[in-house]
């Protein structure tokens, strides 16, 4: 073959290489130097971050003879050996497609036997979450208790996946995402090596669009180095991502931040049947509400984002005049979606939903809508512009036969009379009487069941009234008896007088006659005191000069 990828072609070979891990390759170094090399290694991270890399790497370092800062040499005996693809003491396994028990158990017999050329026999397990849990059960014994000649280093992109006690014999290392600013570093001078003129706005889309992973970056940038005879730009990197037009995706970022529907649905439309897809676009929408919302935030938004001046300037404009609550709100609905279009039959319709939901804020109900609404009625009110009156209205005020305006006549008060009652108001029943109206009637509860009393008159209230609220206030009522008078004693003022009700009165003097009582009164706790305040006071008054002691 006569081409490789990027990506394998400027491969690192030391780890001083690698980029942006220097918390691990500081370790391993140090380990290298000072011989204290493990027996097992559990390198996981997002992909593309230098873990299978770090690992030949390493395998090499510890069999050289003379490494270089922690590095392999490459010219002794053993990193000539471990060059050659054929070797046997540096074995890859790829668990995804060799997953099975069997695999597992040919491994632990083999790695009895000690290296061919060199000090160390390496083991490469890649995706090793992968294994299946009978393959970890064969492969586990062998990674507590290895020959001394035998290092495991096993990689993985998920290794929440992997089980407790794999975990807890390994040294783990966890790879980081390589920042934007690392990517371009290294894709420029991977560029300058191949000698291709590029434009720092292109290299920067690339970056951006490799998300953290060198492997993805070098990719993209193999791509567009194909797709460009000339000098790298934007508009290559462009094409080359599929991306829709800046242009379209900024007038229609615009459309939605000033809530136009028209104009949104018009670009849309233009957007699509350009050719490009619903998911495309809505990665770019939300990458372009991302950049207004850096813009509108941010002092140094020219050197976060590294976009083109015009581009710039264009964000910067329509960041400037949105509001950005509308900014948020976008980026929020948008996201929503980004789900919901890789299971949807119909991913359009529910783009351009969310385009019509993003211009039309007065149809949520949520808190900010509801305030966005009374921002609009205090400007109106503000500014003395009020609604006009509805056409139904109008048209029912025209068919009022009209009014002749004028002074309104002066109507003289009529002179007051002070016109007596031919008969004076019939007294207020007092519901709470001690005596009934029948006085014939007397208690017919015996007096062994008086302590009962209360009991029974609750079961009789709850099977005679029906009633849940008068059942429950009766409950904190306090039974006594004064003499034949069965005494309800309320707490609260409160029961006491929705006690005094009619309804609640009748339901109380049925509950009781049902039982046999027949003389009874509901009292709020202290009035008994009051009343004999009062007729103290009241003999007081009769007895004047007569000296009345209390005791």
């Amino acid at each position: 073959m006569s081409y490789q990828a990027l990506y394998r072609t400027f491969r690192p070979t030391t780890l001083s290489g690698l980029v942006r891990q220097e918390h691990i390759v500081k370790i391993l170094v140090n380990q290298i130097e000072t011989d204290r090399v493990g027996h097992a290694y559990l390198f996981c991270g997002p992909r593309g971050t230098g873990k299978t890399s770090t690992a030949k790497i390493f395998a090499r370092a510890i069999n050289c003879e003379h490494p270089v800062n922690g590095s392999p040499c490459g010219k002794c005996a053993a990193c000539t050996a471990l060059a050659d693809p054929a070797n046997l003491d540096v074995t890859e396994i790829d668990a995804a497609s060799n997953n099975g028990v069997n695999e597992m158990r040919d491994l632990r017999e083999k790695v009895q036997y000690p290296p061919v050329s060199v000090r160390y026999k390496v083991y490469i397990v890649d995706e090793v979450h992968m294994l299946s849990d009978s393959a970890f059960n064969a492969l586990l014994k062998t990674l507590e208790e290895p020959p001394r000649h035998a290092v495991f280093i096993l990689a993985t992109t998920e290794p929440q996946k992997l089980p407790a006690t794999i975990l807890s014999r390994c040294m783990r290392f966890d790879f980081k995402l390589i920042p934007q600013k690392d990517l371009e570093e290294h894709i420029k001078g991977i560029l300058c090596q191949i000698g291709k003129d590029y434009e720092d706005e292109a290299v920067a889309a690339i970056a951006r669009a490799g998300a953290g992973s060198v492997r993805d970056s070098l990719s993209i940038a193999d791509i567009c180095i194909s797709y460009s005879r000339g000098k790298l730009t934007y508009a290559d990197v462009n094409e080359v991502l599929g991306s829709a037009d800046f242009y379209e995706i900024a007038r229609l970022g615009e459309a939605l931040f000033s809530e136009n529907v028209s104009d949104a649905l018009t670009e849309t439309e233009r957007v699509i049947s350009s050719g490009k897809g619903v998911g495309v676009l809505t990665k770019d929408i939300l990458n372009f509400i991302n950049n207004c919302s850096i813009a509108k935030s941010c002092r140094n938004a020219n050197s976060i984002l590294n976009l083109p001046e015009e581009m710039f300037a264009e964000i910067s404009r329509i960041a400037e005049n949105a509001d950005g609550r509308k900014i948020l709100r976008c980026a929020e609905i948008f996201t929503g979606i980004e789900a919901d279009l890789r299971y949807s039959v119909s991913p359009r319709i529910i783009f351009e939903t969310a385009v019509v939901k993003a211009c039309m804020p007065e149809t949520d109900f949520d808190a900010l809508s509801l305030a966005r609404r009374l921002d609009a009625l205090e400007a109106k009110l503000k500014n003395g512009a009020f609604a006009a009156v509805p056409a139904a209205q109008n048209a029912a005020s025209a068919a009022l036969p009209k009014q002749e305006s004028g002074p309104l006549p002066v109507l003289e008060e009529a002179p007051f009379e002070d016109v007596p009652f031919d008969e004076p108001p019939p007294p207020e029943p007092d519901l709470f009487s001690a005596r009934r109206a029948e006085p014939e009637k007397v208690n017919a509860l015996a007096p062994d069941k008086r302590k009962g009393a209360f009991g029974y008159f609750m079961r009789a209230l709850r099977s005679s009234a029906k009633n849940g609220v008068l059942f429950t206030m009766c409950q904190d009522l306090e039974p006594s008896f004064e003499g034949d008078k069965f005494i309800l004693t309320a707490s609260s003022e409160v029961i006491f007088r929705s006690l005094g009700r009619a309804e609640h009165h009748k339901s109380i003097q049925t509950a009781l006659e049902s039982i046999g009582i027949t003389d009874f009164e509901v009292r709020l706790r202290g009035a008994k005191k009051d009343r004999l305040e009062e007729d103290i006071a009241r003999l007081k008054k009769d007895f004047a000069g007569t000296e009345i002691q209390e005791k």
